[in-house]
């Protein structure tokens, strides 16, 4: 196995950036990959599932929402877990749930047990998602943070890019198993580079002290649940489960808060949310991750009613948003090491305002035009920002925190997605409903589509606005663009 010699925080020294990194890495980077195709491929073949079980849409999406959901709910407490027992087991351990999982997905014979093994799947992935974060800072030097994070960047949007359209070739040639067991090779393949290339350490002192705490972990999972169905049973229309999951929810934070002031070995250090920097780069992601599910929610109706494209068209063109992410991101990482994190968070931050102000003008007289511009400010701005974000919060954060907070960035994100598929899509209905006075069908028609698009854009200006203000409030806050952390 590859040995790589760390400095006392455990960090790899600069001379000793060798081979070995750089498998360490594209071990990291397969497992990142691996986590957002789960994501992105398996939702290509719900009409097919519906057809194989003969079962209703209400019942097959849950295997897109078992996923989720399993990632949304112990992504917190898997960084804690391997903040106290090693992040290099638990990783692997991740890999290999996932991949298990994977191979029981390809071969359900009943829906019930395809979506239990997606949970499954789910955990595996909240595993890889927490940790491959956390590694970074153990893997490079401070100053290759942000070009590292870059990579991990595009990777994701790679597997959130790749996954319809892989998924769409296989079940035309394999059927709807493939779309699982495609993960299997690619799982193994990770594993053994992992396993090979991680470095290994022992427990960090601060968990040697503690205890996993059990109450707080099953509280905030209970709450994340609930406010996860909250925003997404019902597909956007609120009704009393919708309100009662979370006025549950509600209760349960305030639950959660007062059990993690009373026990000795809290999941979460609630004092750790006083510094202004960790708080403000969590609430940027959820608000960025909130803005960025418009594109996804609104702009395939503003294309195809709005600018009257047919669907081949309509998926070439969103296809340039992921492009544009997965290619800034590389870019983002080496802009974040030069110049500095906070300045280009600040800067990405302005691009995706300034994205989002344009499309919400949404002329459609300029034809495709007037989203692909746009677009492609926004996910620079976006990617700038993700890049710069996680490399701004990973590089100050203590080794024996680091799984954490990890957690707590992927958490913020996936939250984010979960609102602005809920809060984007009501928007978006509600706005391009009143568009044009007269008949139900209205939503269908140009004007009201692009009405829509409107205000459901000039909503995430203004949430981008919000974002880029905690920005300034930060980098304020720490005394200069950049700062010094020991």
């Amino acid at each position: 196995m590859a040995i790589v010699e760390q400095t006392l925080d455990g960090r790899v020294s600069a001379p000793q950036q060798t081979q070995s990194t750089g498998w360490a890495l594209a071990s990291l980077s397969l497992a990142t990959l691996l986590s957002s195709l789960g994501t992105s491929i398996a939702s290509v073949g719900l009409p097919s599932l519906m057809q194989t079980f003969g079962a209703s849409f209400q019942s097959v999406q849950w295997v897109v929402l078992a996923y989720l959901l399993a990632i949304t709910t112990l992504i917190v407490s898997a960084g804690r877990l391997a903040d106290m027992f090693g992040r290099r087991p638990l990783l692997l351990g991740g890999i290999a749930l996932f991949t298990s999982a994977s191979v029981l997905c390809g071969l359900a014979p009943t829906l019930w047990l395809l979506i239990a093994a997606r949970a499954m799947q789910g955990l595996g992935a909240a595993l890889m998602m927490a940790l491959t974060l956390a590694f970074v800072a153990e893997t490079v030097t401070k100053a290759r943070t942000g070009s590292a994070m870059g990579l991990l960047g595009a990777m994701s949007a790679i597997g959130t890019t790749l996954g319809p359209s892989l998924g769409g070739l296989l079940i035309a040639g394999l059927g709807w198993r493939a779309i699982f067991l495609v993960n299997v090779p690619l799982g193994v393949l990770t594993f053994v580079l992992a396993y090979r290339a991680l470095p290994a350490r022992g427990k960090t002192a601060l968990a040697d002290r503690g205890k996993f705490d059990a109450t707080g972990t099953a509280l905030l999972a209970l709450t994340l649940a609930a406010y996860a169905l909250a925003m997404t049973l019902g597909r956007g229309n609120f009704g009393a489960l919708n309100i009662g999951l979370l006025v549950a929810a509600g209760i349960g934070v305030m639950l959660f808060a007062r059990v993690q002031t009373k026990v000795k070995n809290p999941l979460i250090q609630l004092a750790s949310f006083r510094d202004l920097q960790l708080s403000a780069s969590l609430a940027m992601s959820l608000i960025v991750a909130t803005v960025m599910m418009a594109t996804l929610v609104v702009a395939p109706f503003y294309l195809s009613r709005g600018l009257g494209l047919d669907a081949a068209m309509v998926g070439l063109v969103l296809s340039t948003g992921p492009l544009v992410s997965t290619l800034s991101a590389l870019a983002a990482g080496r802009l974040a090491d030069r110049f500095g994190a906070h300045r280009m968070m600040v800067i990405g931050l302005l691009g995706l305002a300034i994205g989002t102000f344009l499309l919400s003008l949404a002329v459609t007289k300029l034809g495709i035009a007037s989203y692909v511009v746009p677009i492609i400010v926004t996910c620079f701005g976006y990617a700038l920002f993700q890049t710069s974000n996680n490399a701004a919060v990973m590089s100050g954060v203590g080794a024996g925190a680091r799984g954490v907070v990890s957690g707590l960035l992927n958490l913020s994100r996936n939250l984010g997605l979960i609102t602005g598929a809920s809060l984007m899509g009501a928007i978006f209905a509600i706005a391009s409903a009143g568009g044009q006075p007269g008949t139900g069908q209205d939503i269908l028609s140009s004007a009201a589509a692009a009405h829509g698009m409107q205000v459901t854009f000039q909503t995430a200006t203004a949430l981008a606005l919000v974002a880029l203000f905690l920005a300034l409030l930060s980098a304020r806050a720490v005394g200069r663009a950049e700062p010094t952390v020991s």
